[in-house]
């Protein structure tokens, strides 16, 4: 029996513990904050009790063993444990905004910055800064090795459903995401790639379009006249078939390809609708509108 064992790391704000949740409702054994010392024993524990599935979470709390972890997983994976790791990420800007909405302290904040009443703000939102900053440099090789999922501005519920709709897919052939967003709302951190498709015609500036979003019908035979619109999806899609063959023997799990206009609501949403169609047959396709899902 395989067990396949989920790795929940990032940054420390960025929505961990959500994640887990919806993988407890999704049927899996969960463990928060489990020392990286202990990783092995415990898959090795679960595999004794015939486990399918178990996800673990684990934070910069556990700084000073995190570097054993890549190691370990290499070691899982030669044992046959199918290992799925999940980094998740979010701006710095937003990190520091969930921290001083909830009041509290980072894990890598010094005492004094989160204790002394007398602090000016600005003081203390420079030491935040310094420990979320720092917090990457100790992650970095972590996510480097995982599917990064970026938090920013989405909702718990939108999370939820990206987790459970990227483990639904299977773990050993290269997973396609396909992600529209508006630039006025900040680039996907998580994307592996980012095409700009500002510059074409947009339906927002057509009155009856307006409201309409790029899965319906009227935006869609609108875009499908602009010729630039043509050439620009023509061009996505053989630089992706160009390079998907080497990106699966190089054995990525995930590719993220973010598609961003000005409103994440037409132009992007035509052009990530119509990728996945075409990709989905030949690859296991996912597909987000950040701006439009509402989890």
């Amino acid at each position: 029996m395989t067990l396949e064992a989920v790795l929940i790391t990032g940054m420390s704000g960025s929505g961990k513990s959500v994640a887990l949740r919806a993988l407890e409702d999704a049927g899996y054994y969960c463990v928060d904050n489990l020392p990286p010392e202990l990783l092995l024993s415990f898959v090795a524990l679960e595999l004794q009790n015939n486990a399918q599935r178990v996800a673990i979470a684990m934070d910069v709390r556990s700084a000073t063993s995190l570097p054993l972890v890549p190691a370990q997983l290499k070691e899982l994976r030669s044992q046959g444990v199918i290992v799925r790791p999940l980094f998740l990420d979010a701006t710095t800007d937003t990190l520091v905004r969930r921290f001083s909405e909830t009041r509290r302290r980072h894990p890598l904040s010094s005492s004094r910055a989160a204790s002394d009443g007398d602090e000016p703000g600005t003081d203390r939102q420079h030491a935040l800064v310094d420990a979320i900053e720092l917090e990457r440099e100790l992650l970095s090789d972590l996510r480097e090795q995982a599917h990064v999922i970026d938090t920013s501005v989405i909702r718990p519920s939108q999370l939820q459903a990206h987790v459970k709709s990227l483990l639904s897919a299977p773990a050993s052939q290269l997973t396609l995401v396909f992600e529209s967003f508006a630039f006025k709302r900040g680039i996907p951190v998580d994307a592996d790639y980012v095409f700009d498709v500002r510059m074409l015609p947009n339906p927002h500036y057509e009155a009856a379009l307006r409201d309409l979003t790029g899965r319906d019908q009227d935006v869609i035979a609108f875009l499908e006249k602009q010729p630039d619109v043509e050439t620009m999806y023509k061009q996505i899609e053989q630089f992706l078939s160009h390079w998907l063959g080497p990106l699966a023997r190089d054995h990525r799990s995930y590719v993220t390809v973010a598609i961003g206009c000005t409103g994440g609501q037409h132009r992007s949403v035509y052009l990530v609708e119509r990728l996945a169609a075409h990709f989905g047959e030949s690859w296991i396709t996912l597909k987000r509108h950040r701006e439009l899902d509402v989890g």
